[in-house]
């Protein structure tokens, strides 16, 4: 006769005994709605595993998992970096790209397209306009949902891949200067970012905007009560030099509710090849991309431009995490 022997994640990779804790074991079924739901001992979980993934190749481990793509709002990265995790791991992807390709665009509520979504598949990835979707949407829902951006509130799975390239290329954190650049006032990967540097805690972060486009009050108070050591400047030329890590962000146009406040900041700072001329011999330049005008081609060919890599690192990175959500272990 034949016996039916059970064969986990961990030992497949080989882990058994380097990351079988409780902190890993708590991810499973979990809502990530902020980065602030993670601890640190979560983020080196995931850390672990998209290593793995990374050195020894995708196993199916979420075969007959179903994987709901719920984007009300354009995406290239997210969401197909989503799917393509998903469909490594041997699982199944539904959903949509837009909110005209749903019965939203009929008048369908926004609570009804979730549930329905939720009884077709084991998890949901949502991206929305509005801040407090994910919230309200893991509220409805009885599987885990992901946060994949809602408004200009968070990007939490952006922020994970961040760090990642960070530890990857730099070994940690701790010790580093970080600049983080561009519209700090509505990019949401920004306020992602600073909430998880909270958690890893950098030497100090520079803040550098326009005036129009500082960080948000509520966001600096919060990273402020957190003890985070940071500065705001105007001026990148005044702390170039200093920076390990230079994290640039382009002007959300979609997120202006007046056309001439946009205007009047759409041009607002650029980084060129000629600017880095000033920088560390070993800055990295991280871009969580689209990119616009912010970031010229030019810096592409020098040898600071990490920004491909960083984006490489989302399908391992959202691989694990979506191992360690649906148990697959």
């Amino acid at each position: 006769m034949f016996k039916l022997i059970k064969i986990s994640i961990n030992e497949i990779l080989g882990l058994e005994g380097v990351i079988m804790s409780d902190g890993f074991k708590g991810l499973s079924g979990k809502d990530i709605i902020s980065v602030l739901d993670l601890s640190k001992e979560d983020f080196e979980n995931i850390f672990k595993l998209a290593d793995e993934y990374r050195v020894n190749g995708y196993r199916d481990v979420l075969r007959g998992r179903v994987l709901s793509v719920a984007f009300f709002e354009p995406s290239t990265r997210t969401r197909l970096s989503f799917e393509s995790a998903m469909h490594r791991l041997g699982g199944s992807v539904i959903g949509f790209s837009s909110e005209e390709a749903t019965s939203v665009a009929k008048g369908e509520k926004f609570i009804d397209t979730v549930r329905m979504l939720d009884s077709y598949s084991d998890v949901i990835v949502i991206r929305h306009k509005f801040e407090g979707a994910a919230k309200l949407a893991a509220e409805v829902a009885e599987h885990p949902v992901i946060n994949a951006g809602d408004g200009r509130n968070e990007h939490p799975t952006q922020a994970m891949i961040d760090i990642y390239t960070i530890l990857k290329l730099k070994s940690n954190v701790s010790n580093l200067i970080i600049g983080v650049m561009g519209d700090l006032k509505y990019a949401r990967v920004v306020n992602s970012l600073l909430y998880a540097f909270t958690i890893f805690k950098p030497k100090k972060v520079y803040l550098i905007s326009h005036p129009l486009l500082k960080l948000r009050d509520e966001a600096k108070k919060f990273i402020a009560s957190q003890g985070l050591n940071f500065e705001e400047v105007s001026d990148i030329n005044l702390v170039l030099n200093e920076l390990d890590v230079l994290y640039v962000t382009r002007v959300q146009k979609e997120r202006f509710p007046d056309p001439i406040e946009y205007e009047k900041v759409k041009n607002a700072y650029k980084l060129t090849a000629d600017v880095l001329r000033k920088c560390k011999e070993d800055l990295i330049i991280l871009h969580p991309l689209p990119r616009v005008d912010e970031l010229e081609r030019s810096v592409d060919s020098t040898k600071h431009a990490a920004y491909f890599k960083q984006a490489s690192l989302g399908v391992p990175l959202r691989a694990a995490l979506l191992t360690l959500i649906l148990g697959g272990y």
